[in-house]
């Protein structure tokens, strides 16, 4: 049964939201996040304060797509608004870890007691703080941000040991203030 179906996302005040195309752009105080969101029969519309997004006759697949957009476009005018955070806690447990943030790289050195340091390269649009044993991640896209967060714990990733003995590394504690249960 097909069903015509009209998602609203309301914007909140010091938010702009313009739509060129497919591509949208939403403005906040933290700063601009913009996102290329299309689909087939799908019409999009900004007016006054509401966000719209409309499908006629939809079929399942045109409804997932509906909903997945006004997702998205939470996600953007949350990240404006208030910014994502991840927090990750250092976890040294046979060698003292060094963790460093240089220039575009953060840098581990001596974990498990390795001579070469492992580096990854982090977008700009992603900050990264250090403080004591923990790492904070923040940024106003949520993809960049979590994929930054995803990227270090994967960085320090135990391999060729038994996991239950080496459990140093980095991981991730809390996600965008929800904290993860282990």
């Amino acid at each position: 049964m097909k069903l015509d179906i009209q998602e609203e996302v309301s914007i909140p005040e010091g938010v702009q939201i313009s739509k060129v195309g497919h591509l949208i752009k939403v403005n906040g105080p933290k700063g601009e996040v913009s996102k290329k969101l299309s689909g087939p029969g799908i019409e999009i519309k900004v007016e006054n304060n509401t966000f719209q997004i409309i499908s006629k006759k939809a079929t399942k697949r045109e409804k997932k797509i509906t909903y997945s957009i006004s997702s998205h476009i939470k996600n953007m005018i949350k990240g404006v608004t208030e910014r994502f955070v991840y927090k990750l806690k250092i976890c040294p447990g046979h060698f003292p870890m060094n963790v460093s943030m240089e220039k575009e790289y953060f840098t581990v050195k001596n974990l498990f007691g390795e001579k070469t340091p492992r580096k990854l390269k982090i977008s700009p649009e992603v900050k990264i703080k250090i403080d004591g044993k923990d790492v904070y991640v923040e940024g106003i896209n949520k993809e960049l941000t979590s994929q930054a967060a995803a990227s270090i714990e994967t960085l320090t990733k135990v391999k060729d040991r038994d996991r239950r003995i080496f459990q140093d590394g980095i991981y991730i504690v809390s996600k965008d203030g929800k904290e993860i249960k282990g």
